[in-house]
């Protein structure tokens, strides 16, 4: 018998493209469904579009270039073995509006995979993953390579990374991703956030997790619609692939925003000081935990690597987010 993850992505690739829109206008509306794959049939550019002008990750000749270029200063292969060596970091979140029954809640957040590009950096996912203690996983998009064409390899390493992980799984896209893999990934059981959420109960107290489609390259991000499903004061998180959405998001009111797409970099002088950010937001945002006025946030720097599979300055990394109840300051 065939294994799962090659029946689905099997199944996904030899649907008709008609067979695929209406599954996905089923699962996500006529709107957004139409409008997100219609994008995608356009986006194969290096300039325009998205909240960056230029997208480096489009330009594929750049791709080789890079490598050429590591490769002559000796520095390639030193890259590669980086690129694996993923540590487990722990982010301890002090948050005013947590409910007590969710004090010490943890959070498993795993973003940027590239899983097709980075064969080793799963290897080294699956024997970590196994040995951590979390309630919940999140992942925050960038799943493949390539922003265009063939996913299957991509889908058949991410099943293998499921198969590793504990308890409920939430994921949003990435730019690199298309909405054409949503089916599988929810046969995964992972529970797609495409402008959702889902309400979390411990003890007849809540917490709400968002998330949001892409805003970086796509721009199909629904605040108004993600948020619609709970109330405005109660406890909230977000997932969004990128953090540039950070003023947004603090101003709809969530507690805590969990993103990645930056890479930290990726390639970094000493000190971890990026070379090229294609980011638009504050430097001190673009890795590790930060805050914007109320909100607190995190930008994982992520497990895989983008344009050439090496990491300088920059290890790959998986979190685990701690929630913790603080303590409120009486008032006078």
């Amino acid at each position: 018998m065939a294994p799962m993850n090659s029946i689905l992505t099997d199944t996904l690739s030899s649907a008709p493209e008609e067979e695929i829109r209406e599954t996905l206008e089923r699962r996500l509306g006529h709107f957004h469904a139409r409008q997100r794959l219609g994008i995608e049939h356009d986006h194969e550019s290096v300039f325009g579009h998205g909240i960056n002008f230029f997208h480096i990750e489009n330009w594929y000749s750049i791709h080789a270039l890079f490598r050429i270029a590591l490769k002559i200063t000796g520095l390639y292969w030193r890259g590669q073995e980086n690129s694996a060596q993923i540590q487990v970091r722990h982010n301890r979140i002090q948050l005013c509006n947590l409910p007590s029954s969710f004090d010490r809640f943890t959070i498993l957040h795993i973003s940027d995979l590239h899983a097709d590009m980075n064969p080793r950096a799963m290897e080294r996912l699956a024997d970590v993953l196994p040995g951590l203690d979390y309630d919940i996983c999140v992942l925050t998009g960038d799943y493949r390579g390539e922003t265009y064409g063939p996913f299957d390899k991509a889908l058949e390493r991410l099943a293998l990374i499921r198969s590793k992980l504990k308890g409920p799984v939430y994921g949003v896209l990435g730019n690199h991703d298309t909405i054409r893999m949503v089916p599988a990934l929810e046969e995964m059981d992972i529970r797609m956030l495409l402008n959702e959420s889902v309400t979390i109960k411990r003890n007849h107290q809540r917490i709400h997790l968002a998330g949001i489609d892409d805003a970086h390259y796509y721009r199909v991000e629904n605040f108004q619609k993600a948020t619609s499903g709970f109330p405005y004061r109660e406890f909230s998180m977000l997932l969004s692939h990128t953090p540039e959405i950070y003023r947004q998001a603090a101003h709809a009111n969530f507690d805590f925003l969990m993103a990645g797409h930056t890479h930290g970099g990726q390639i970094c002088l000493p000190g971890s000081i990026p070379l090229m950010l294609q980011s638009v937001l504050p430097r001190h945002m673009a890795a590790g935990p930060w805050q914007y006025h109320e909100m607190i946030g995190y930008t994982s720097v992520g497990v895989g690597t983008c344009i050439v599979a090496a990491r300088f300055n920059c290890p790959p990394e998986i979190t685990v987010h701690h929630l913790e109840q603080a303590q409120r300051r009486p008032t006078a």
